[in-house]
């Protein structure tokens, strides 16, 4: 990117908008309201922080897409802390557990494994998230235990391709 602010905001919006939006829309649950304050707001810290974005450290797209999750976390939490006020607190020692950070690492995995194909969407599913055994999962799709692995193998490489596309790991 060059130097100039208006020009990286330019070039910035030109390749990461629209991944930014779908990230945005699928943070919100598909509130568009939402996601466009998500994107617009993601967007006026990127324009505050041209000099970090200039710097190629690491990947842009994970940067506006860490804003973008960083920013509807905050707006979780202010809820949630709006909403715990009127209510009791809980007693005191006990943890109560935040899972927001579950709850969008879950969203961008089941995007990312809605990009692959359905064999290997399946043997994932089968073997990682249910839990069985290549032999179990062999059986249950009906097909061999070798295929299971291969597939196995390549349904991991290409989920973390798609994680990449997604600008989620680099």
């Amino acid at each position: 990117m060059t130097q100039d602010p208006a020009t990286v905001m330019k070039e910035l919006h030109d390749d990461h908008a629209s991944a930014l939006w779908g990230f945005c829309l699928h943070l919100t649950g598909n509130d568009r309201a939402r996601a466009e304050d998500v994107a617009q707001e993601t967007m006026l810290r990127a324009w505050r922080n041209t000099a970090v974005l200039t710097e190629s450290r690491g990947s842009v797209r994970s940067w506006l897409f860490t804003v973008a999750r960083n920013i509807v976390i905050d707006e979780w939490r202010g809820a949630r802390g709006q909403r715990e006020f009127a209510t009791a607190e809980p007693p005191v020692g006990e943890h109560v557990a935040d899972a927001t950070d579950e709850l969008l690492l879950s969203w961008v995995v089941a995007d990312a494994l809605g990009r692959l194909s359905p064999d290997h969407r399946a043997v994932l599913v089968e073997c990682y998230y249910r839990g069985r055994s290549v032999a179990e999962a062999a059986r249950r799709l009906q097909v061999p235990e070798g295929t299971v692995k291969s597939r196995t193998h390549y349904a991991l490489r290409a989920l973390r391709l798609a994680l990449e596309e997604m600008g989620v790991v680099s």
